[in-house]
């Protein structure tokens, strides 16, 4: 009957908090159970970039001022190396680029469209902030890919040279007030497009709430990285 005096009390639990790395550990072998066949991530992350030089070449025919041109050009030519760089695997891997590419021409072209501004300044933007946010999470995805995720991620990596888009917008908004305003609402704009982007190459169930936990985390660090490009613009994200 006393026998629960000689019982022994359970251990005492420890909690602590999870490390950065194993946060990041758990959400990387998630996300990678939901990440697109290797083809699929290489033919729309080359599209991307190709969509990025058009856009900048054309708005180099839209800007009048010779010095912002010429910066226009820099970062014209850093999307374009990126896309080179991009093909050439895609090649080395034994795959045609342009069947890689073909499904993606459609709905990244309509991407682009539906986020191009009326103004060139807001078109600058446009690039800053979409492809800062879909540079990340290709590099995110990366991980799934051995070797040839790697090489992506060193391409993605190389200098954009958008911060010339960057100088161009905070001249201009030094000159006239308004346009802070104006392109703190546009910059708000861009998130939903863009994100949709990020998760149409997912291998998500619309009815998967498991899914939907896996890839949260990720979308939360990407919009905090969205948030700190915006804030270095001066724009309330």
């Amino acid at each position: 009957m006393f026998e629960w005096l000689t019982r022994r009390a359970p251990a005492a639990r420890t909690l602590r908090l999870r490390s950065r790395d194993e946060t990041r550990d758990a959400v990387r072998v998630a996300f990678e159970t939901l990440a697109p066949e290797v083809d699929t991530y290489l033919g729309q992350a080359a599209y991307l970039q190709l969509g990025y030089f058009e856009t900048l070449s054309q708005l180099i025919t839209e800007t009048p001022a010779l010095g912002d041109k010429e910066a226009l050009s820099r970062a014209a030519g850093a999307a374009l190396r990126k896309h080179q760089a991009l093909v050439a695997l895609i090649r080395e891997r034994g795959k045609d680029p342009t069947e890689l590419m073909r499904p993606f021409r459609e709905p990244l072209d309509a991407f682009r469209t539906a986020t191009r501004g009326i103004r060139p300044e807001e078109t600058m933007l446009t690039v800053h902030l979409t492809a800062g946010l879909l540079d990340d999470f290709y590099n995110r995805l990366a991980v799934s890919y051995g070797e040839p995720g790697r090489r992506v991620a060193r391409i993605l990596q190389t200098d954009d040279d958008r911060e010339a888009l960057v100088a161009i917008l905070l001249a201009r908004m030094a000159a006239d007030p308004q346009w802070r305003s104006l392109l703190a609402l546009w910059g708000r704009r861009l998130v939903g497009d863009t994100l949709l982007v990020a998760r149409d190459v997912l291998r998500l169930q619309s009815a998967d709430a498991d899914d939907e936990k896996r890839v949260e985390p990720m979308f939360t660090d990407l919009m905090a990285s969205h948030s700190r490009r915006m804030e270095a613009l001066g724009l309330a994200a």
